[in-house]
């Protein structure tokens, strides 16, 4: 009866925490790979490094684009050297139809007069139709092959930027503020585009993945402040105001690794709680939170 007794009251004294909710601590991870194939240059760069986003990290051989850029560039001033000058082509052209127009008048003066023939007058007004009509073939010669010559410049421009941002992404930056939890490539080493050059974490801001029983579902909502406690072990605890961010929409098997208020609960929800970091709370720390 004694130990009957004494199981109870243990049994009650387990439920007595002071937390609703346990999890583990987790940040914003990104991986960055190469966005080009070649070799790397440098990589300087440290596990536990702090870097900012926007930082130079290291450099992808550019030796290869950097030359198929200069040609691009050349290729386009050889297309701008060759489009041609329209007013100075049909210069001469114009001339002989400003002389050809000024006989046209003259000769229908001289027609009124009835000093000359018609003949002449017609003979006149064909040569300025003819001149006209070799100044529009001419102006439409000239305008085909400058739109020709413009549209091939336009797809060298396009080649040109496509090169430069290609040479852009020869140079490793990291897309945010944070640590650098793993480093997987060396100097030195050749690197095809999507390999893994290195993932950082943004520890700045961590959020407790803890979970809730059904029972606790309708007392939490986003938005809403907890109190957050990261356990450092030995009894060692520190408490944090956190906030909700996010429930999850579907219940899980409850984790292993967690512990519910409810010991008969079997399936939870997700629910992360954002903190803001100290230093002191590290990825994969056992935490807890009170609502």
């Amino acid at each position: 009866m004694i130990l009957m007794t004494a199981a109870v009251i243990a049994g009650c004294s387990s439920r007595n925490t002071d937390f609703d909710a346990t999890g583990t601590f987790e940040a914003t991870e990104v991986t960055v790979s190469a966005e080009q194939n070649g070799r790397l240059l440098s990589f300087a760069l440290s596990e536990g490094e702090e870097v900012s986003a926007g930082t130079a990290l290291g450099l992808i051989d550019t030796v290869a684009l950097s030359l198929q850029l200069e040609q691009a560039r050349a290729t386009r001033q050889v297309y701008a050297a060759q489009r041609p000058d329209t007013e100075k082509q049909i210069a001469a052209t114009r001339s002989q139809l400003a002389k050809a127009r000024t006989e046209q008048r003259r000769c229908e003066e001289l027609v009124k007069d009835g000093a000359v023939p018609t003949k002449m007058l017609d003979d006149a007004t064909s040569q300025v139709e003819l001149l006209e009509r070799q100044l529009d073939a001419q102006l439409s010669s000239l305008a085909l092959s400058t739109n020709t010559l413009n549209n091939q410049m336009a797809a060298t421009d396009v080649q040109v930027r496509l090169l430069q941002d290609q040479l852009n992404r020869c140079h490793i930056q990291s897309p945010i503020t944070g640590t650098v939890l793993d480093k997987y490539a060396e100097e030195g080493e050749f690197v095809a585009v999507g390999k893994p050059l290195f993932k950082i974490a943004d520890m700045s801001r961590m959020y407790l993945r803890a979970y809730i029983t059904s029972q606790r579902l309708e007392q939490v909502k986003t938005g809403q402040t907890v109190t957050v406690f990261a356990d450092y072990g030995d009894g060692l605890r520190k408490s944090y105001e956190g906030v909700v961010t996010w429930i999850a929409s579907h219940s899980e098997f409850t984790p292993k690794t967690i512990l519910t208020d409810d010991e008969r609960a079997d399936q939870v929800y997700a629910v992360k709680i954002s903190v803001v970091n100290d230093g002191m709370i590290k990825i994969g720390m056992y935490g807890e939170v009170k609502f």
